[in-house]
């Protein structure tokens, strides 16, 4: 990752404490507008590429076959905090399937949410693959691996569902990609440069509902995620906050490893930044400076503030630093 250029700053005592570097591109349907770092740097998106991952489930007739609605291609680009709204759509939506949890492949880990999380302490329940934060992406890869009448052991690389979503992962970023890592919830992660994500986010702030098959899912895509932000993250999260923020015109999605990605139909661009360290909040913070600087996001929006120029406390209450994009970013 050579040349990434100072993204977040840590302020403390009237010092400079921490600085986070990283890549980031503004594109449009032409390609880059603006770009920080090396745009050629190829990282793994993590989940911030679940709209694309999603991209099969409408391609192949799979949604319409069994009539998935909005909520559910929300739920399907999620990474939620595993609270009682998100453990229901997915118990829901795999018994429509005639399918249950043991169907999934992503594993069971606590949930986020601390009520869901409480709730099962005091019953003494253990966490399941509903909880997984990833349940509503498998829900979906289910949902395409059962039209498509293809075997249970749909992570697989050479599953005719990732072969599904490798094409078209390759197609939208305009990029081959050079290899792949297994994430967090077992499935494939194709690798892809920041520019490649950058264009993929473009391609779906561009698409019309009256375009080819892709860009009718790309835009039902987008405007799903947009209008349901609760499903896509959860209370509390930067995605949720940060879309009802800009009142449901444009879709955010976070990815592991401090990636982060926009998409911005009015304006017709995409965003993708990849923060080197991993830190998330630097993440948050970056895009949000982007999403403001876009002219999207109301710099001094609760949500903004809560990440950008965001003042730190103690646990006396005492004010000990700031947190902001650092100088000359963007």
């Amino acid at each position: 990752m050579a040349n990434p250029h100072p993204m977040a700053a840590l302020w403390r005592g009237g010092l400079l404490e921490s600085t986070h570097l990283g890549h980031a591109v503004i594109c449009d349907a032409n390609g880059i507008v603006d770009a920080w770092g090396d745009p050629a740097t190829v990282i793994f998106p993590r989940s911030s590429c679940k709209m694309l991952q999603a991209l099969p489930l409408l391609e192949t007739g799979a949604a319409a076959a069994v009539g998935l609605t909005d909520r559910h291609l929300a739920f399907a680009c999620a990474s939620h905090q595993g609270a009682h709204l998100h453990v229901d759509m997915a118990s829901r939506w795999l018994a429509d399937l005639g399918l249950s949890e043991a169907d999934l492949r992503c594993g069971a880990h606590e949930p986020y949410d601390r009520t869901e999380r409480d709730r099962l302490i005091k019953s003494d329940e253990s966490p399941c693959q509903l909880h997984n934060n990833c349940s509503g992406k498998h829900s979906g890869f289910l949902t395409v691996t059962q039209h498509l009448k293809a075997g249970p052991e749909y992570v697989e690389i050479d599953h005719p569902l990732q072969k599904a979503v490798k094409a078209a992962f390759e197609e939208v970023t305009g990029e081959a990609s050079p290899g792949y890592g297994i994430d967090g919830c077992s499935t494939p992660n194709f690798a892809t440069s920041v520019a490649g994500l950058g264009r993929a986010m473009a391609a779906f702030a561009a698409a019309r509902d009256t375009g080819s098959l892709r860009e009718r899912a790309m835009y039902r895509l987008t405007r799903a995620m947009a209008t349901y932000p609760e499903l896509v993250a959860g209370e509390g999260r930067a995605c949720t906050e940060l879309m009802r923020a800009m009142g449901g015109k444009v879709a955010l999605k976070t990815g592991a490893e401090a990636v982060f990605v926009a998409i911005l139909p009015e304006q017709g661009l995409g965003i993708a930044l990849k923060i080197t360290d991993g830190g998330t909040r630097a993440a948050e913070a970056a895009i949000a400076a982007l999403l403001v600087r876009a002219g999207v996001l109301e710099a001094d929006h609760p949500a903004t503030r809560k990440r950008l120029n965001a003042v730190l406390t103690n646990w006396r209450g005492l004010k000990t630093g700031v947190f902001d994009a650092a100088p000359g970013f963007p």
